[in-house]
């Protein structure tokens, strides 16, 4: 059975920091992606990795967010993958979710708040 669960949001001030977490098993998972949905906005991609290292980021969170994955875990496929957040803004309010690239799998989402 195909699991992605997140973990780490929360309630933040403008300014600081959170890590969320996306645990995937039941599956080989190539590529991860981190997405959000705002309130009345469509989801829009965060940022993503593939087990081979490439990562790619939104323009609006460049230089605030990182996307990494376990090192321990064997670099032939994901088992979890992180996305730290710094620098957070109010407008970075939003349900953050994990997706699963090659089988369009996602997971239920965790909330993020940053307040001004």
């Amino acid at each position: 059975q195909v699991q992605l669960v997140e973990s780490g949001g929360g309630l933040v001030q403008a300014g600081g920091s959170l890590r969320l977490s996306c645990a995937a098993s039941g599956a080989t998972f190539s590529a991860i992606d981190w997405y959000r949905q705002a309130p009345g906005s469509q989801r829009e991609l965060v940022a993503g990795i593939t087990s081979g290292g490439t990562i790619n980021y939104a323009d609006s969170v460049k230089g605030r967010f990182t996307i990494s994955r376990d090192d321990a875990e064997n670099a032939v496929q994901l088992h979890r993958v992180y996305l730290q957040m710094n620098s957070l803004k109010p407008e970075d309010t939003a349900v953050y979710f994990c997706h699963a690239r090659a089988t369009n799998f996602w997971g239920q989402g965790t909330q993020v708040t940053v307040s001004s």
